[in-house]
């Protein structure tokens, strides 16, 4: 490949300075630092355009992914709250109509969170943007290009899940 990025020139400035430094290992991890660093903005942005607090979209995203309607303790092991910072959160979310308290339908003695149309249309708006950022930057790619990446990434990534030594 001809077209360098920022990265070919970190890695050719560090070699003098480090010569067992590995400049595949090392391009590999300043690129994926830096599209991260690069998404986490992009979210941000959105969050700010949409007028969500990251802690008010992470809660309705956890919402989202259990089919828009889960009980407090739910959430809270879903996001690693206490369930007293989750009805902190909830609350805040229902004052602004994008969530709302029901009857659970497993315990009458519980009440469950459900998603509101707003709450739905709010998480949708701010994750669109990411979306298309991450289809803009991967379609730099093959779906085989694609699937490849992400299959090694995840031997990585299992790699990183384990206990350390």
């Amino acid at each position: 490949m001809t077209d360098r990025d920022r990265v070919d020139e970190h890695v050719a400035r560090w070699l003098p300075v480090l010569p067992d430094l590995d400049p595949d290992t090392e391009g590999a991890v300043v690129r994926m630092s830096a599209l991260t660093r690069h998404l986490r903005g992009v979210k941000e942005r959105s969050l700010t355009d949409h007028a969500l607090a990251a802690h008010e979209y992470d809660t309705l995203h956890a919402l989202v992914g259990r089919r828009g309607r889960a009980a407090p303790t739910d959430l809270a092991a879903d996001l690693g709250l206490a369930p007293a910072s989750v009805t902190a959160r909830v609350d805040a979310l229902l004052r602004r109509g994008l969530v709302r308290r029901i009857p659970s339908t497993v315990d009458r003695r519980r009440v469950d969170v459900e998603l509101t149309e707003a709450g739905r249309t709010a998480w949708r708006a701010a994750i669109d943007v990411v979306a298309a950022e991450e289809r803009r930057l991967l379609g730099a790619l093959s779906g085989e290009e694609r699937r490849l990446l992400s299959d090694l990434l995840r031997r990585v990534a299992l790699l990183a899940e384990r206990p350390g030594r």
